[in-house]
């Protein structure tokens, strides 16, 4: 009995500490991380902007080439309604360059290494976690959530994201 007490309380204690997905309508974490280029980027820089902040497990994978693939051969619909892609992974900057640089992104990669922004928004459950889950955010110019993704399809994101973007402006 004591070992199934002890049990509950450990897994309630590593419940408490997961992150859940942010909704929309919730405001988007302040943030600040390297890029593929060694540049500091913020989420400051991007205030005005829509952009999609998007999870990936780890460079040069499958589902994240495949992710961040369809991102790409959509970036000009991404560019026309004026949503920044922005792909987020554990990895260090110069992986994210390799991966860059063999997919030919358009679009920059980001490290969140110490994993604050992952545990925040649910891409981690603590800052130990071995990758990111594969979540995605649509965050809106005022800087809250237009769209949380916490169920992505690889090969769909793209125009799942971009539909509901038109969506979100016709005000359906």
């Amino acid at each position: 009995m004591k070992t199934l007490a002890l049990l509950s309380l450990v897994l309630l204690a590593g419940a408490a500490q997961a992150q859940t997905l942010l909704k929309s309508g919730d405001a988007f974490p302040g943030w600040s991380m390297t890029d593929h280029e060694g540049k500091t980027v913020t989420s400051a820089d991007l205030a005005g902007k829509t952009y999609l902040l998007w999870y990936y497990p780890k460079a040069m994978t499958s589902g994240c080439t495949t992710e961040g693939c369809t991102l790409r051969d959509n970036f000009a619909a991404f560019q026309d309604n004026g949503i920044e892609i922005l792909g987020v992974s554990f990895d260090d900057p110069k992986l994210n360059a390799e991966f860059v640089a063999k997919e030919r992104f358009q679009f920059r990669l980001l490290s969140d290494t110490d994993r604050k922004l992952a545990v925040a928004v649910g891409a981690a459950a603590d800052p130990g976690a071995g990758w990111a889950k594969r979540i995605s955010y649509l965050v809106g110019p005022d800087g809250t959530v237009l769209r949380a993704y916490g169920s992505v399809k690889p090969a769909e994101h793209a125009g799942q994201v971009l539909a509901d973007f038109a969506s979100i402006k016709s005000g359906k």
